[in-house]
């Protein structure tokens, strides 16, 4: 089987995922880089261990969280079907099964809110631990004075924690947000469609979605 370190270390990804954050940088986007996919991979494999599934779904729910963003190094725009795809192939390349390289093209190719959601527990965990890194790190730009409402929200987010609750079947999203730089309603004005996407996604896995802000259960 092909393993998360096999993939890591694999220098076309790589060199996907730092000309995508080149491409990014140039159109003014929040950072899409290996710190976001490693984070990514990290909780999407979190999700699914806490909830006790296998450890070769956990595998391949950490390879998809490290490549799910490739495809934005062939544009911004519908970035997670061609990312399916040019992960299918590379892995395809690496000798992974079909029926495992598969799963990971699926679930890459639902993970933006604008044209997929959650269809299998891959997808789900991809899509959670995907949407919960908000954070003043993933702001690229250094003058404040040419930031846009995602950067704005995203530089005020201080602290973000996901968390799951197997006994009470929910799963947390605990944000830290300094209301000095933009209020707690910006946050649902730019994330609204990626909140429902959680969940939709939480949902799949038999949970309830929560979203803590400032200590206050908002969802």
């Amino acid at each position: 089987m092909i393993s998360f370190e096999d993939v890591v270390e694999n220098v076309e990804i790589n060199e996907l995922m730092k000309n995508a954050q080149k491409q990014l940088d140039v159109l003014g986007y929040t950072e899409h880089s290996k710190r976001h996919c490693m984070l990514v991979a990290e909780r999407a494999a979190y999700i699914l261990e806490t909830l006790g599934y296998e450890e070769h779904r956990i595998e391949l729910t950490k390879i998809a969280g490290y490549i799910h963003d490739i495809g934005n190094s062939v544009n911004r725009i519908d970035h997670a079907h061609s990312g399916a795809i040019l992960a299918y192939n590379i892995l395809k390349e690496m000798g992974m099964d079909v029926a495992d390289r598969t799963e990971i093209m699926m679930a890459i190719g639902n993970h933006d809110e604008n044209t997929g959601t959650a269809v299998s527990d891959i997808s789900a965990a991809l899509i959670l631990a995907d949407k919960s890194d908000v954070h003043r790190s993933r702001v690229s730009k250094k003058d404040k004075n040419i930031f846009d409402k995602h950067d704005e929200v995203n530089f005020a987010v201080t602290h973000s924690e996901l968390k799951i609750d197997k006994e009470n079947k929910k799963v947390m999203l605990n944000l830290k947000i300094d209301t000095k730089i933009c209020p707690v309603i910006d946050y649902f004005e730019i994330f609204m469609e990626r909140t429902q996407m959680s969940k939709r996604a939480a949902k799949y896995l038999g949970l309830w979605f929560e979203l803590i802000i400032n200590d206050t259960n908002l969802l």
